[in-house]
């Protein structure tokens, strides 16, 4: 039996004057991204990653665009020292990208880390400690000014080492579980720490307010943070950190509201990974930007590359309804969202729209190398005629009437639901090419001749079956209806020419390719389809009206 009460809140608000982040619309510009993947990510992973694996997952975020990337904990591990240093002395930190090591507030873990860091040509020095009331009463039975010395001294400690070892340094403090600590004491000990570094216009220096274990909603969060944007010293020479976790589902959320809280910085992976439910997924975050008209100032133009990559080097899997990322973000099986989906194309088509809007496609599927067959319209048992006739259309240029792209939808879902799976694009196209469009039917005709006199065309035509040659005289109103009076009159049967379309499919001119549809009706009502394909667009129709005829007589003796 679950029980609740053994729960409390374990966050401390802030004054509700801290709240002006409601009255923004939206986020305006990207923040400054810092990338943990190789750090905070890797330290999750049931096997972390290699050197070579690293190295791979390093360049592909200097691919992406990532200006800081923390590249570990070099004081904890030997690979992570190994790797640090292997980027410095094979000179692989271009001149804009800045590395970022994580360190202990203590005074053996700092020189190791100065150590590894020696010779870099940028590199920031993220010194923390636990600030929170959970952590200060049941991990370090520590006071409040104890706990504050500890990041004073950490200060004293990165400030002493930067002036003595070779390298260009920045620094970055953070008051671990920030979100668990009363904001006022969080504040004094970040004011603390500034004063030591002493921020300046040749100094900034970096305040970090994680997330560390996420136990409120975002709008707390988003208060926090600007209780601390508009109390800490030096304000101007300080750019404001956020590292969210995801323990509650929200660390996007707790980011975007928090940037319009006031920070400037975002630390996160690329999609989402960190220890137990992870960090803020970065993709996530900047392609929520990208949707408002917000340029990232990240490069997730290859989003098949990314999570390949992503998934190779770390041994994790991207979901697939992850935001954006996933292999079915942009899927559609519903019929009902098929059809908004072909007719908002069709319409942005039409309309030669630059603007994105279509329904249920919150981005177009090419800004990230997806693609409409194979991501967008997908085929299944709930799928419907909207969605098939355009998959039919995008990838093999016919146009079918309305009520013959039904008839193929339900051969298709019969299909679907009797095999429980899905169907590719081509196996529709197999199905209609099948029962539509076939090459050979029991009667074909092997001449005709046409003479037009003035509304009415006569017709000569010859029919084959089963080898033997017929020849057969009608009129009609038209080519068409010429030879469907002639199929009648051979063949004795009884129907309707109901529907009748066309278009051409490709090239132009004599060689353009000319797409027929015909639908045959019976007296009880019941309809049947054909299709034809010829660059005689008279040969066209013919043919599809053999094979609708093909089809109404199939199961005849």
């Amino acid at each position: 039996m679950m029980d609740s009460t053994k729960y409390k809140v374990g966050y401390y608000p802030v004054d509700k004057k801290y709240n002006k982040w409601v009255n923004k619309d939206h986020i305006e510009k990207a923040p400054q991204w810092c990338s943990v993947d190789m750090r905070d990510g890797n330290q999750s992973l049931v096997i972390p990653m290699s050197l070579e694996e690293k190295l791979e997952f390093y360049n592909l975020l200097l691919e992406v665009g990532f200006k800081e990337i923390e590249v570990g904990f070099p004081a904890a591990s030997e690979t992570e020292y190994e790797f640090l240093r292997t980027l410095i002395d094979n000179n692989m930190i271009p001149d804009d990208v800045t590395v970022q090591v994580l360190t202990q507030c203590r005074e053996h873990i700092i020189r190791k880390t100065f150590d590894a860091c020696k010779g870099a040509p940028s590199a920031i020095i993220h010194f923390y400690n636990s600030v929170s009331v959970a952590q200060r009463e049941q991990v370090f039975g520590k006071s409040k000014e104890e706990i504050k010395k500890i990041a004073v001294d950490g200060a004293k400690l990165v400030k002493k080492f930067a002036s003595e070892y070779e390298g260009n340094f920045r620094f970055e403090y953070s008051p671990e579980s920030f979100t668990g600590t009363e904001s006022e004491y969080a504040l004094e000990v970040c004011n603390a720490v500034l004063d030591v570094l002493e921020p300046s216009e040749t100094n900034n220096v970096i305040i970090n307010l994680p997330v560390t274990v996420e136990m409120s909603s975002p709008h707390v969060y988003a208060s926090q943070v600007e209780y601390m944007h508009e109390n800490l010293k030096y304000r101007e020479h300080v750019t404001i950190s956020l590292h969210p976790h995801n323990d509650r589902g929200t660390g996007v959320a707790d980011a975007e509201l928090a940037i319009l809280a006031g920070a400037d910085r975002i630390e996160g992976t690329l999609f989402g990974n960190g220890e137990r439910t992870g960090n803020v997924d970065i993709v996530t975050l900047a392609m929520n930007m990208y949707s408002h008209g917000v340029d990232p100032k990240l490069d997730l133009s290859d989003m098949p590359r990314l999570v390949e990559t992503y998934e190779r080097c770390t041994r994790m899997h991207v979901y697939e309804r992850s935001p954006y990322a996933g292999a079915l973000v942009f899927a559609a099986f519903s019929g009902s969202h098929q059809d908004a989906i072909a007719k908002g194309m069709k319409y942005r088509n039409k309309k030669r729209l630059h603007e994105w809007s279509v329904p249920y496609i919150p981005i177009d599927p090419h800004d990230i190398s997806r693609t409409y067959d194979a991501d967008v319209i997908r085929v299944n048992s709930q799928s419907g005629k909207g969605g098939i006739g355009y998959l039919i259309e995008q990838n093999y240029g016919y146009i079918l009437p309305k009520k013959m792209s039904e008839e193929l939808s339900y051969r298709c879902k019969h299909i679907s639901d009797s095999e429980h799976r899905e169907l590719k694009a081509d196996e529709v196209f197999e199905i209609f090419k099948s029962n539509y469009l076939c090459d050979e039917t029991p009667i074909s005709i092997s001449y005709f001749d046409f003479m037009r006199e003035n509304d009415t065309v006569k017709i000569e035509v010859t029919f084959c079956k089963n080898g033997e040659e017929t020849d057969m005289q009608a009129e009609g109103n038209g080519s068409l209806n010429a030879v469907n009076n002639a199929l009648k009159a051979y063949t004795g049967e009884n129907y309707t020419l109901q529907v009748f379309t066309q278009h051409s499919m490709q090239g132009q001119g004599s060689q353009s390719v000319a797409a027929s549809y015909v639908g045959l009706e019976r007296e009880n009502g019941e309809m049947f389809w054909g299709a034809g394909t010829d660059t005689d667009i008279i040969k066209a129709s013919t043919n599809a009206l053999l094979n609708a005829f093909y089809n109404m007589t199939k199961g005849e003796n």
